[in-house]
């Protein structure tokens, strides 16, 4: 009797009326909200503006679906074209079945476009984003706990994960539980890369290939513990071979960029500081027409002030014409006299 283990969800989907709830499209989702969230907050802090992450991702998600999908199917092509199977089930992208290397392929391109539209360096983007796309990898894990799949080899640990379901070719009982071991791996990768771009100052898609470089590692040794069907070359899973090469390659870039492009983007958006600039000047002519005003007002309280000295003036007129009229009258009087 197992003292311990991770219980499999009864079912992946719940009904709301005629509307079916899938586990697994909501870990994908959510997935998505985190990695834009987040992207968007670090591309602030790298001087771009808000929700321009948003509006790549538009471009990035979309792509990087399809090509998660095309790199299930060409790789697993007999779960969907072979006797007995229907080849419908290849767009059923809620039952499961999503390659990461084919999503952050394709979804690679779509970024691209993005980023050419609105005139944006796709390195920076990518930076910004690399943190927030292993934590969304994390989350969508959970989608295979959902559907009870990708699991590892027996175990009788007590964290074991039990497999209930006996569709596909599964066999009830415990093993080990790779979803939650990719999930927490992947979790480490997006903090790794949080302090090294903080320690290091990384740019020109260096935080993005430390991303690709850290995952690679642990879904290699994650990968060699799937008991699922799957093709092998000289011993070794063909995702293990893709870690490889992968790896390989991200390390490459980040030596070579390193060497060629040290330090980071000094702007990651086009017109961001000019915009700041245009408000800076606004601001001065605002001061500048306060200082004028002010000018103009001490002006006319000097006006105001000088007016009572003015005034004794002509007092000190009138008493003139008062004396001269004195005058004509003492003459009269004298000739009356």
């Amino acid at each position: 009797m197992e003292l311990a283990y991770i219980p499999s969800p009864s079912r992946g989907v719940l009904h709301l009326g005629p509307i079916p709830l899938r586990g697994y499209a909501f870990c994908i989702i959510i997935g998505v909200f985190v990695a834009v969230w987040l992207g968007n907050k670090r591309w602030i802090a790298r001087g771009g503006r808000a929700g321009t992450v948003a509006d790549i991702a538009v471009w990035a998600v979309p792509f990087g679906l399809v090509g998660g999908r095309l790199y299930h199917v060409i790789t697993d092509y007999e779960l969907y074209f072979s006797a007995g199977r229907d080849w419908v089930d290849a767009f059923k992208i809620w039952e499961g079945g999503l390659g990461i290397w084919g999503a952050i392929a394709l979804g690679a391109v779509g970024a691209w476009i993005g980023c050419r539209r609105r005139g944006i360096p796709l390195p920076a983007w990518a930076d910004a984003l690399a943190p927030g796309i292993a934590f969304a990898q994390a989350i969508g894990r959970w989608g295979n706990w959902f559907n009870q799949e990708l699991y590892g080899k027996a175990t009788d640990l007590p964290w074991a994960l039990h497999i209930t379901s006996s569709t596909d070719g599964r066999v009830p009982g415990y093993y080990h539980p790779t979803f939650l071991y990719e999930s927490l791996w992947c979790v480490g990768v997006g903090f790794l890369v949080i302090w090294a771009d903080r320690r290091f100052t990384l740019g020109h898609g260096r935080a993005f290939a430390l991303y690709v470089a850290a995952y690679c590692v642990g879904r290699g040794w994650i990968e060699y513990m799937r008991v699922d069907d799957a093709h092998h070359i000289l011993g070794l899973r063909l995702n293990d071979w893709t870690a490889i090469v992968v790896f390989l390659l991200a390390v490459l870039y980040l030596v070579v960029s390193s060497r060629r492009r040290p330090g980071r983007e000094e702007i990651v958006e086009p017109g961001v500081d000019g915009d700041a600039d245009a408000d800076a000047d606004a601001s001065g002519d605002d001061d500048g027409a306060a200082a004028v005003g002010e000018g103009d007002g001490a002006a006319a309280v000097g006006e105001l002030e000088g007016d009572p000295a003015d005034l004794d003036k002509p007092g000190a007129d009138l008493d003139k014409p008062g004396a001269d009229l004195d005058k004509p009258a003492d003459a009269e009087s004298a000739k009356k006299s």
